[in-house]
């Protein structure tokens, strides 16, 4: 029996922006065709009809079925895009004449800036809590944890920064992360820094076997890559969420977007306020 062989589509995510729109709601739309392989490039700024006909000649060059995913609003430049060969889905249209319909206004044709500045107080609120979050990474400093929206515990590779640091920058709120080791393990106490802030604390876990793996890349043949340490290090973990009533999450295998989205509803987040001087 021949196996049908997986199709190729070059996908180019077109904005007039910054993209990040282009290759969110892409991405999302893409995820749905499994058995395809794409390779994807972003056009960012594409904001002139100049612009869109160089992308538009690099998308014919690719030799192969290209799709064009576009979050365009300069009506000139959305059309430029569509004088070739190349499929055009604009990601904006149908969604935009929906809502003038819905609230009785029409929509400005200027290039949207959805990540932009914007609220001045929330984009600083954001950064303040980016800036907490990185001092307070691994266990760094434990000052001002009564200042935390949450603390992530885990042991080490589990996930805990690149988490941390999205509910940070994507949610604007303040993430400390603290690594359980050896020492917090035999008596399944809380880190003393910790222990008073159990209620804001969230455990992550994996599975023996791939946190093994994820630390013999950092170190091969070690006993904190070994598959006991991590087998018992793990089973500690989840002794010491289970005894002071920790939620936790196997993050085996999920992104930090979902990762993130399940702390935000189990532990009920919402965006940080601006942090005090202290």
């Amino acid at each position: 029996m021949v196996t049908p062989a997986v199709p190729n589509v070059s996908v180019f995510f077109v904005s007039d922006h910054t993209g990040i729109t282009a290759e969110t709601l892409g991405a999302a739309l893409l995820g749905h065709f499994t058995g395809v392989i794409f390779d994807r490039r972003t056009f960012s700024f594409v904001n002139t009809p100049a612009i869109a006909q160089a992308v538009l000649r690099e998308a014919l060059a690719t030799g192969s079925r290209t799709v064009l995913l576009t979050t365009v609003s300069a009506p000139d430049v959305a059309a430029e895009l569509t004088t070739g060969e190349c499929a055009v889905v604009d990601l904006l249209a149908g969604h935009l004449s929906q809502l003038e319909r819905s609230i009785g206004v029409k929509r400005n044709l200027a290039p949207a800036n959805p990540h932009g500045v914007g609220d001045p107080g929330r984009y600083h609120s954001r950064m303040q809590a980016v800036e907490y979050t990185m001092e307070h990474d691994d266990a760094q400093s434990v000052r001002m944890l009564d200042l935390a929206d949450l603390v992530i515990l885990a042991p080490s590779r589990c996930g805990k920064t690149p988490t941390a640091l999205y509910l940070a920058l994507h949610h604007g709120l303040r993430v400390a992360n603290y690594p359980l080791t050896e020492d917090d393990y035999p008596e399944l106490e809380l880190p003393k820094a910790v222990a008073p802030h159990a209620a804001r604390c969230f455990g992550l876990t994996s599975t023996p076997q791939r946190l093994s793996q994820v630390r013999q890349e950092r170190r091969p043949g070690s006993v904190y890559a070994s598959l006991p340490q991590c087998r018992q290090e793990l089973r500690w973990a989840e002794n010491l969420y289970l005894r002071h009533r920790i939620p936790s999450l196997n993050s085996e295998a999920m992104s930090v977007e979902e990762i993130a989205a399940i702390i935000l509803q189990t532990m009920n987040l919402r965006c940080s306020t601006p942090m005090r001087t202290q």
